[in-house]
């Protein structure tokens, strides 16, 4: 489909130079097509970029719901409950950030973090902002601690440890010496993110019973 093909060369293209610095033309080409067809579809350049943040939000709220079934909190849920569901989105997580359909996935939205455009709110607006509300909602019952604030910066903290397999992608790899992330390296690192995780939240509900 000459739609999604567009896209999919349009994100490796602005991944890689910008939005200003990203060629029509050059993504015309490498799709074999004519420049007509971006204005056709999208409107021009801007409309393409901002298609390719709501086709980067689609591919990756498909890829979560592959394996996590789940579009919001269910009721009722207890604290061991909170907890494995919460251990099972970050490992999700790091399938996600591990795997290769992130890489040009994830440059275009570290361009969007540095300098955020309408393209950051279609992407956050999608499954990504869902997720993360989810993730602090599970903080709060996993730890019963119903404080926002501590929940959201608990959540960013859980994220980081993860966004850094991507993100600083090379320096994992010198550290670890390897020339790859692969399934031993994953499994090494995902048990040490769960226990992490894990020592996160005991410290939390260690400090909600010192609480006055």
């Amino acid at each position: 489909m000459l739609q999604q093909r567009l896209l999919e060369i349009a994100i490796a293209e602005f991944a890689s130079k910008g939005l200003e610095g990203a060629s029509t033309r050059s993504i015309a080409a490498k799709a074999g097509t004519a420049m007509s067809s971006i204005t056709y579809h999208f409107g021009g350049k801007e409309g393409l970029y901002l298609a390719a943040a709501d086709y980067i939000a689609a591919q990756i709220g498909t890829d979560f719901k592959a394996t996590l079934s789940i579009d919001e909190v269910p009721a009722g849920l207890t604290p061991d409950q909170a907890r494995a569901l919460l251990h099972g989105m970050i490992r999700r997580f790091i399938d996600t950030m591990t795997g290769p359909k992130s890489a040009m996935y994830s440059l275009f939205i570290m361009r969007e973090q540095m300098e955020p455009t309408e393209a950051f709110e279609r992407i956050y607006g999608g499954l990504m902002g869902r997720m993360l509300a989810m993730l602090v909602e599970l903080i709060c019952i996993a730890t019963a601690r119903r404080d926002a604030t501590v929940a959201q910066v608990t959540a960013i903290t859980l994220m980081g440890q993860v966004i850094v397999l991507r993100g600083s992608r090379a320096t994992v790899l010198k550290l670890l010496q390897r020339r790859d992330i692969d399934s031993a390296a994953i499994a090494l690192l995902a048990a040490r993110i769960a226990a992490n995780t894990d020592a996160i939240l005991d410290q939390l509900i260690a400090e909600r019973q010192e609480l006055p």
